[in-house]
């Protein structure tokens, strides 16, 4: 396992998440489920659990899809007239698959934003990474209660 120990640009930490790629690394795998971040990095052991993206991305993705859909809607409309049962038909699914599509990055991307500037718990991740120190890996007690 080779990890660098370059400093990672903002563009590239948010790139990487964006990916669903560990920002530090870009190797590891960002999300353990759809929305759910992993603890930490499976392949450098970044610690990933300090993110708190809340709702924000959700709210990018809104705002994203809004400004593509509505002015396509607008559009067919004016110049095709369809009937409204073909513009929901149309519409609803493509704005469903369109914000499920982008929910996933946008949340990869501000985690990646906040790992990069040090936000919430990430700072003292940050502090360690200036300092040149590799992330410890964290080893998940495997002991029965």
């Amino acid at each position: 396992m080779s990890v660098s120990l370059a400093t990672v640009s903002l563009a590239k930490a948010m790139w990487r998440g964006f990916s669903g790629k560990c920002p530090n690394c870009g190797e590891g795998h960002m999300f353990g489920r759809f929305l759910k971040v992993a603890e930490a990095c499976d392949h450098c052991g970044e610690e990933l659990f300090h993110q708190r993206a809340d709702d924000f991305p959700a709210y990018l993705v809104m705002v994203v899809v809004g400004h593509l859909v509505v002015p396509a809607i607008l559009a067919v409309e004016t110049a095709y007239a369809p009937p409204e049962w073909l513009q929901l038909a149309v519409w609803l699914p493509v704005t469903l698959f369109a914000s499920l599509a982008l929910l996933q990055p946008t949340k990869g991307a501000i985690v990646g934003l906040q790992w990069q500037l040090g936000m919430h718990g990430f700072e003292a991740g940050k502090l360690r990474r200036e300092a040149g120190e590799l992330a410890p890996v964290l080893v998940k007690d495997t002991r029965a209660a």
